[in-house]
């Protein structure tokens, strides 16, 4: 079907199929286009979740070192706190050699003066005895002098 429309001396013809076309056209390429923009809207939000995930594997990663060097970091102290107690063993195990050395030195000092006061009671007792032999020749030779001289002694 034809219309025609009369416009200052010039004739329009214009055909129904061809307006039909050019609509139906028009209105895909709307469709398009909202299609295009919700495709578009699409790939923004998918780019963001793409920042996202790597910003997130970085805190994981981020998130794991820092958990292995707070394992290392405890395994450290307990190192240290190891090698304290075995430095203060080791000290222990010195100072106690020293006083099983003083020990031992004591003893022996202990067992010298036990045998040197035995001794010294022997030798008192010698004197003794010395003295007491002094004194029997004193009075072995004073009897013995008395005697040549005459003189008996009775008892």
């Amino acid at each position: 079907m034809n219309i025609v429309c009369e416009m200052h001396v010039q004739y329009i013809y214009i055909d129904f199929d061809t307006l039909r076309h050019t609509a139906t056209h028009c209105n895909t390429l709307q469709r398009t286009a909202t299609h295009c923009n919700a495709l578009q809207h699409t790939a923004t939000h998918c780019n963001t979740l793409q920042h996202t995930a790597t910003h997130c594997n970085t805190l994981q990663h981020t998130a794991t070192h820092y958990n292995t060097l707070q394992r290392t970091a405890t395994h450290c102290n307990t190192l240290q706190y190891t090698a304290t107690h075995c430095n203060t063993l080791q000290y222990t195990a010195t100072h106690c050699n020293a006083l099983q050395h003083t020990a031992t030195h004591c003893n022996t000092l202990q067992y010298t003066a036990t045998h040197c006061n035995a001794l010294q009671r022997t030798a008192t007792h010698c004197n003794t005895l010395q003295h007491t032999a002094t004194h029997c020749n004193t009075l072995q030779h004073t009897a013995t002098h008395f005697d040549d001289n005459g003189i008996t002694f009775r008892s």
